[in-house]
């Protein structure tokens, strides 16, 4: 189906959902891996890889962002300058400190989207707050908690055989 015909507009129109994480549950990998489906638009019937179709997420409430285990001191941040002996190594503890819990959180979702060229596209549409408020809630047409349930495949492969 083409653009001009039927709802395939509507498909790519990008939709702005919000995550608190006051009411949140999730640590942090879980949340990310979770972000990076919406931001590339893979809840969508359109998905394709080659094509950037993703929705805009806004996460409030950073600082109250979850780890499980010892990560928030013993989680590594590493870069290279390419100079020798340029290896840089930050924790967690200190980037939360020097830039916030919503850097922590866009780098383990950077780390879940493919590595191409519509990386830092569908990362642009991330946006992250340490507080209650943002610029960005205007915008916001979904809550992630309207979000419908999953149904898990096993359950649906049950009720069609019995029904054969």
């Amino acid at each position: 189906m083409s653009n001009i015909t039927g709802k395939t507009r509507l498909a790519y129109s990008r939709v702005w959902h919000h995550v608190d994480l006051r009411k949140e549950e999730r640590t942090l990998g879980r949340l990310a891996s979770a972000i990076a489906i919406t931001l590339m638009g893979k809840h969508k019937p359109i998905f394709h890889p080659g094509n950037d179709c993703g929705d805009y997420v806004v996460v409030t409430n950073c600082n109250l962002l979850k780890t499980s285990g010892d990560k928030f001191e013993q989680k590594l941040y590493r870069k290279h300058t390419m100079r020798p002996g340029g290896l840089k190594e930050m924790n967690m503890q200190r980037l939360a400190a020097k830039q916030g819990m919503g850097e922590a959180l866009r780098k383990a979702v950077s780390g879940m989207l493919p590595k191409n060229h519509l990386r830092g596209l569908r990362l642009s549409r991330l946006k992250t707050a340490e507080g209650n408020e943002s610029p960005h809630l205007v915008n916001t047409i979904k809550f992630w908690t309207e979000s419908p349930e999953l149904i898990e495949t096993s359950k649906v492969f049950r009720k069609s055989q019995k029904s054969e």
